[in-house]
């Protein structure tokens, strides 16, 4: 997704245009990683069993129910900026560069394995969208910031679940879902 930034007919005062359709595309992109998070985080709630599933089945409702949070300060903000924020299903997969998630029914330690990848590239993501923000826009580099400071939260939630003793991760190293969810 590209945005023009002649269809930015107003911003923020002290905003020039052609930066808040910088920053604008950045949130979309932003906003769709996040509707998509909060989709994969009930996906995992409703198909994760096995003898921790009471435990990461109940540890992921909070989660989901921040993160669609975080997807309604993004999509503001891309308001705030002049922008229309887009948050439909068929743009989130027209615009995405991720694959959908792999994992089905599965035991709770695999589905947080894969889960920890997730994580692994949204906070990836955020931290890059917090650099790129540094100049333009310190108000979206701090929502950034904070969304950032939570996700790493909560996947440091799901790598509890995964670490070894020696503070190995059991699917250290796998850089696919189904790698991750078959190494546990």
């Amino acid at each position: 997704m590209s945005i023009d930034e002649n269809s930015v007919r107003y911003t923020v005062p002290g905003m020039e245009e052609k930066d808040a359709a910088v920053v604008i595309e950045l949130l979309q992109n932003r906003l769709h990683a996040l509707n998509d998070l909060a989709l994969t985080l009930k996906h995992v709630h409703w198909n994760v069993i096995g003898p921790n599933f009471i435990a990461v089945h109940t540890m992921l409702d909070p989660q989901v129910e921040s993160v669609r949070g975080m997807v309604d300060d993004v999509a503001e903000r891309i308001a705030t900026l002049g922008g229309s924020p887009t948050g439909t299903p068929g743009a989130l997969v027209a615009d995405r560069s991720w694959d959908d998630y792999s994992i089905g029914r599965a035991d709770a330690i695999a589905h947080l394995a894969a889960l920890d990848l997730v994580y692994t590239g949204v906070i990836g993501d955020h931290r890059a969208a917090v650099e790129k923000t540094e100049g333009p826009d310190p108000v979206t580099q701090d929502l950034l910031i904070a969304q950032s400071g939570e996700l790493e939260q909560y996947q440091w939630f799901v790598r509890a679940h995964l670490e070894n003793s020696d503070g190995s991760l059991r699917s250290a190293g796998e850089r696919t879902e189904t790698g991750a969810a078959g190494k546990v």
